[in-house]
């Protein structure tokens, strides 16, 4: 059956969450979608918990991270999806399911990327540790409004894709989240729609973050440059390397 929508969940052992999470997605999200579950290794507690609980009113599909890490689940996730609205979430995101449907409708309404802000009226963030929050923050406000990267919150990797995107612009990025400002501004650079809205994002309560700020900061770096640079140099879309996209 044909999905509007992919869900990719990168999963390290999320047994304490995974199932308030798809109950959330079977409570609100209204549109037709399919889960795309990529763990790294077959002793992941999520897979024993996926195995024990009755089936969902949709498909969740298991797939086997097939690069390293947080970075090469997504990127797996990505190469799985067949859909035309790609979406990444948290595994531990249970509260923001009943949005879904309005950032679906944002793509197929012409919006190649529907990004999550938490620093937009209606979005907040909530227990972050302070470091965090004052470089997250900080980067956010430097990159939307000097850079005029168009969404207040460039760093979340809670973001919806169009298959254009997906299958168009080839990532350069090898780590973390790192992927999800890349594609961000090359989108932007191509003058591609971009829209936002509001979410919230709550510091977990079970489980271990992957989330590595301060050693994925070189990374990010490089695209700080790059959105700087179609800001202030003028890059076009011209500029902008492209695959051929997928039929």
């Amino acid at each position: 059956m044909t999905v509007a929508l992919d869900i990719v969940i990168p999963v390290y052992n999320e047994s304490q969450n995974i199932h308030r999470v798809l109950a959330a997605f079977a409570e609100h999200v209204r549109s037709s979608f399919r889960v795309l579950i990529v763990y790294d290794h077959d002793d992941d507690d999520t897979l024993t918990a996926l195995r024990t609980h009755a089936a969902y009113p949709f498909e969740v599909r298991t797939v086997k991270n097939q690069g390293r890490g947080v970075f090469g689940a997504v990127t797996t996730g990505f190469n799985a999806a067949t859909a035309g609205a790609i979406l990444v979430w948290p595994a531990d995101d249970d509260y923001n399911a009943a949005r879904i449907d309005g950032m679906v409708d944002r793509v197929f309404e012409g919006c190649d990327i529907v990004a999550a802000s938490r620093f937009m009226p209606g979005g907040r963030m909530v227990g972050c540790p302070w470091l965090k929050d004052l470089i997250v923050r900080s980067s956010a406000f430097v990159l939307h409004h000097v850079a005029g990267v168009p969404t207040h919150d460039p760093s979340n990797g809670l973001r919806l894709f169009s298959r254009r995107v997906i299958r168009t612009i080839p990532l350069e990025s090898d780590r973390g989240f790192t992927y999800s400002i890349e594609l961000l501004v090359k989108t932007h650079r191509l003058r591609w729609r971009i829209c936002e809205v509001p979410f919230e994002w709550h510091e977990r309560k079970a489980g271990k973050s992957r989330f590595r700020v301060l050693q994925w900061l070189p990374a990010y770096f490089i695209w700080f440059r790059y959105a700087f640079a179609t800001a202030f140099l003028r890059r076009g879309p011209q500029s902008v390397r492209l695959r051929e996209a997928d039929p």
